[in-house]
């Protein structure tokens, strides 16, 4: 190699050198014990990338004997580069766009990448309630020790929940100000019996769950995630398991065997073509930890869960299991203003439901409240809500009923006649799921006066023929709850020549008699597995939910319908 080249590697080596040290001796002085964790791992990520092309460089410097000659000017943009390396770790790690956006939509993606299925948002909006003082009760007991500015959460099924706290100044009849939304996904789901070998591949048989674009599950790095029942000490113990690693894939056709997909388009068989594949056959069968020859499932998955559950594949008696893209959620863009990640729909409205209640009931602000403060999140919502976890459940309503008549036994008379009935006519439900926003490359897709769109507010959604709940007059206490605190709002009508989804607002509404305003995050992509919405967004939602809770009784007041 001739020397001119060989020095001039060796200057473009120190200069990284110097800029790499630079940034340390910066992130020591700046950060230094409060630095943030994710901060200091991309700091040590550079540390040891330096390290790795000192290795791969040193040798031919020694080899050339030439002595580097330092350009300071190159030095110093360098140096400069390494600045706005730094400010750019702080942005991404810390904070995004650098208000106060940046902290909820960090932690929603935080509780997406925990989140892959319902059971482990269930798991998760429990770590958040528990930590912020809410006392887990049982649908099993008697719920007679209720009391004013109390917070409690019920679960079921592991994969629902009821959240509330009751204001130190209710009183029996009083209202509860309510947020509902769905904890599950479209997704693939493993079949009772999953063990499938063919064409000397160990296959995956799965199910689909809910409407899901599901041309978008090929080519992604994908695993498995849900609750496993395992045989502990001769009791069968419920757990909750995730599989980290990619460990199926569902490859697609090679155009070269497909030759009319570009004009015909990718329609696969969900039946035929959609099961993932595990292993080769004489790969999978060298690897089985157990002989299962007979199983409903393939040894070495039962080995793979086992070994992250800790205990003997044989111990595992049953599971229901989700297949779950292994991408991390991320904040992305170039201004840092989106969300990527799966499962937006509806987890972006869980966890605002939740974030929003805990904000809404510290003990200052609970103490002047006169009505319960309450989340429901619900199971099933991509399927019907048929369930007993779901949103035609009576779940939400026996908690408001049990609440109330606990609450009343200190009462005249128990809280008086019509107890029930008067707190839910007292009642208001918002009913949270993502909504549509506008798509720049299908425009003609929305009605041209009700365009969601990005950082604009959140979504009041409209449907003549009620396969959305909101009114008028539901629709205005919402918008006002949101004035109080100068939060936007923006409202959305489906086409005429086109069908309109529904969600849990109508259902609840109608089984219930609680008045019932349907709204959503804009997002794209909806039910694909990688969804994007607004990092303000996020945001906004948090603070109307927050809003919707402090101002909700006092708007109320202002109102009269039935009288």
């Amino acid at each position: 190699m001739p020397p001119a080249r060989i020095a001039t590697r060796v200057t473009r080596y120190v200069m990284h050198r110097h800029a790499v040290d630079a940034r340390a001796r910066r992130a020591s002085a700046t950060h230094g014990a409060s630095a943030s964790p994710r901060v200091a791992q991309q700091t040590s990520t550079r540390s040891a990338t330096s390290c790795r092309v000192r290795a791969m460089r040193a040798p031919e410097c020694a080899f050339s004997g030439a002595a580097p000659r330092i350009n300071a000017r190159l030095a110093r943009e360098s140096d400069a580069r390494g600045r706005r390396d730094d400010r750019r770790d702080v942005r991404r790690f810390g904070t995004v766009n650098g208000g106060a956006a940046a902290s909820v939509a960090n932690d929603l993606v935080d509780f997406l990448n925990d989140s892959w299925t319902a059971h482990h948002a269930t798991e998760a909006s429990v770590k958040l309630l528990e930590a912020a003082g809410y006392s887990k009760i049982s649908e099993s007991v008697e719920w007679g020790d209720l009391k004013r500015n109390g917070k409690y959460y019920v679960t079921r099924n592991q994969s629902a929940l009821v959240a509330f706290a009751v204001g130190g100044a209710y009183e029996p009849g009083n209202g509860f100000n309510v947020v509902a939304a769905h904890t599950d996904s479209p997704c693939p789901k493993l079949k009772p019996v999953s063990k499938i070998k063919k064409g000397g591949f160990m296959q995956v048989g799965v199910q689909t769950y809910g409407g899901g674009l599901w041309h978008t599950w090929f080519d992604r790095d994908l695993s498995v995630a849900g609750r496993v029942l395992v045989k502990r000490d001769g009791k069968l113990a419920h757990e909750l398991v995730r599989i980290d690693r990619p460990i199926i894939r569902i490859p697609t056709l090679a155009i070269h065997l497909d030759r009319e997909i570009s004009t015909n388009g990718f329609k696969p068989n969900t039946e035929t073509n959609f099961a993932p594949i595990l292993a080769t056959a004489i790969k999978g069968e060298l690897e089985e930890k157990v002989a299962n020859d007979g199983g409903a499932h393939h040894a070495l998955l039962l080995a793979v869960l086992a070994e992250e559950l800790g205990c003997a594949p044989g111990d595992i008696a049953d599971f229901e299991l989700n297949v779950c893209d292994t991408q991390p959620s991320v904040i992305g863009g170039a201004a840092r203003e989106f969300i990527f990640s799966g499962r937006l729909d509806n987890l972006a409205s869980s966890y605002c439901g939740v974030r929003a209640l805990i904000e809404a009931t510290s003990a200052a602000a609970l103490a002047e409240q006169t009505g319960v403060q309450m989340v429901a999140l619900f199971d099933n919502e991509e399927v019907g809500s048929s369930s007993f976890y779901g949103g035609g459940s009576p779940m939400m309503f026996e908690s408001i009923k049990r609440a109330a008549s606990a609450l009343s036994k200190a009462a005249p008379n128990q809280g008086g006649e019509g107890l029930v009935e008067r707190t839910v006519r007292n009642s208001f439900l918002v009913s949270a799921d993502m909504a549509h926003a506008l798509h720049p490359n299908y425009m003609d897709k929305h009605e041209d006066n009700h365009q969601p769109k990005m950082h604009k507010g959140m979504v009041v959604k409209h449907n003549a023929n009620q396969r959305y709940a909101t009114t008028a007059v539901t629709s205005y206490l919402f918008r006002e709850c949101a004035k109080m605190e100068n939060v936007p709002t923006q409202d959305f009508v489906v086409r005429n020549d086109m069908g309109c989804g529904s969600t849990i607002g109508p259902i609840i509404a109608a089984g219930v008699g609680i008045r019932t305003v349907d709204v959503g995050i804009p997002q794209l992509s909806m039910h694909s597995v990688r969804e994007m919405c607004g990092t303000e967004d996020i945001d906004i939602c948090f603070k109307h939910f927050t809003a919707f809770y402090k101002n909700f009784s006092k708007v109320d007041e202002t109102v009269t319908v039935d009288g």
